[in-house]
């Protein structure tokens, strides 16, 4: 929670920074890059893009090796803390950036810290579920708060622009709104970093270390798709649905006439509904099975997503947002049981990663995908999220089965609350 609300800080601050008279990108707007046959032009948008997506990127694409390499180490503390320190020292960086290089490297560098917290993380909060049935309960915690400190980070971090700059007592130093976010980000890692430390431990009950195979299973056995790479692809719709939002806030503060802090407080709405419902819908799906809130979360999302790029309301946007966390909620705790479900002995952190590596591929593909696609109108990248979040519907209900047995589930709390 302490280090998710640093991190946090910088999904508002990074775009109004990049755009800011602080860091120099005159050079490089209007340019012309072609790729193949194709002629991008730099704009604003598209330089925010690429700073927020680089993160997802190799955040995403890296998590496969280090859930592997943590699996193969039996070993999850770690790497969380070598995660974090990476994340710390990146924030504290961008202090001392003038540049849209120096910012993109730094971005690079919280992306592969991000790469080793998240595959060990989740593996260990599955490795601590004494059963099945603890298991969604587990995460429902754990993302609560994790999400406790992202829906509440962004808000924090507008109200610390908005009334910079500030003087240093007895000094003749003014530290601006932003590094004072930066630095605020740096002391939620530091403090994250101290509590890993003292209070986390491995596991007791990890023994059967994986394979060096870090390949991902695509066929199903009796269905054309694997349930976990299925989880996977729609994981990567609803990040992608999620982080439409973040690249376009210079232009929903223009059509909705309002500053950084009612964006920061949009933005952090999905993240509040999150943290209101994960615990209830974590148990929930212990109870009553994993599948019913997947199918359910994602019809939510597609409307949810699509009514963002067409609301002229700041109030009324809030409101979406907020359909648009409750859509997640209904999805995140319940795939990560179900895979963690499937996950065998000593490959929870290969296992989860399929789905934590979805993830932030959609939060990577997202800032990216709506920075061109706004060129079509502010309405089209919300569009296509929505469209995206249809096909993700269609791949869980065809292809994803129930895991958990049920009745089981419930004889084994009868027999829980006798004792």
């Amino acid at each position: 929670m302490v280090g998710a609300i640093g991190n946090s800080f910088l999904i508002v601050v990074l775009p109004l920074f990049i755009v800011s008279d602080a860091v120099d990108i005159g050079t490089l707007l209007n340019t012309s890059v072609t790729v193949g046959n194709t002629t991008v032009t730099m704009t604003e948008p598209i330089l925010i893009g690429v700073v927020l997506s680089l993160f997802g990127f190799l955040n995403s694409f890296s998590q496969p090796f280090t859930g592997r390499w943590s699996d193969r180490r039996a070993q999850r503390k770690p790497f969380i803390l070598f995660g974090i320190a990476l994340l710390g020292t990146g924030s504290l960086g961008f202090a001392f950036a003038s540049d849209y290089i120096s910012i993109v490297l730094l971005r690079a560098m919280q992306g592969l810290g991000a790469a080793f917290i998240v595959p060990a993380t989740v593996a260990l909060v599955n490795e601590y579920a004494a059963s099945a049935s603890d298991r969604g309960g587990n995460f429902g915690v754990y993302n609560t708060f994790r999400l406790i400190g992202f829906g509440f980070g962004p808000i924090l971090a507008g109200i610390i622009i908005e009334l910079g700059p500030y003087a240093i007592p007895g000094t003749d130093f003014v530290l601006s709104g932003f590094n004072a976010a930066f630095v605020g980000a740096f002391v939620g890692a530091f403090t994250s970093f101290i509590l890993v430390y003292i209070f986390v431990n491995d596991a007791d009950d990890v023994e059967e270390p994986a394979s060096d195979d870090i390949s991902i299973r695509i066929r199903g056995e009796d269905r054309l798709l694997d349930p976990v790479f299925t989880l996977g692809l729609a994981t990567i719709s609803m990040g992608i649905c999620i982080a439409l939002f973040a690249t376009l806030q210079n232009e929903i503060n223009e059509l909705l006439n309002q500053g950084p802090v009612l964006f920061a407080a949009q933005f952090g709405a999905v993240t509040i509904a999150n943290v209101l419902l994960q615990v209830p819908i974590g148990r929930a799906c212990d109870r009553y099975g994993r599948r019913p809130f997947l199918v359910v979360g994602f019809i939510i999302l597609i409307p949810a997503t699509l009514l963002q790029g067409i609301v002229t309301s700041s109030g009324v946007m809030v409101l979406v947002r907020l359909a648009q966390g409750v859509a997640v909620a209904l999805v995140f705790a319940p795939s990560l049981a179900l895979a963690g479900d499937l996950a065998k002995a000593g490959q929870s952190g290969s296992t989860l990663s399929i789905l934590t590596m979805g993830f932030g591929l959609g939060i990577a593909i997202g800032p990216l995908a709506s920075g061109f696609l706004v060129t079509f109108g502010l309405i089209a990248p919300f569009a296509v999220g929505a469209f995206l979040a249809l096909l993700g519907f269609i791949a869980v209900y065809t292809q994803v089965e129930e895991t958990l047995d049920v009745e089981a589930a419930k004889e084994r709390r009868a027999t829980a609350t006798q004792d």
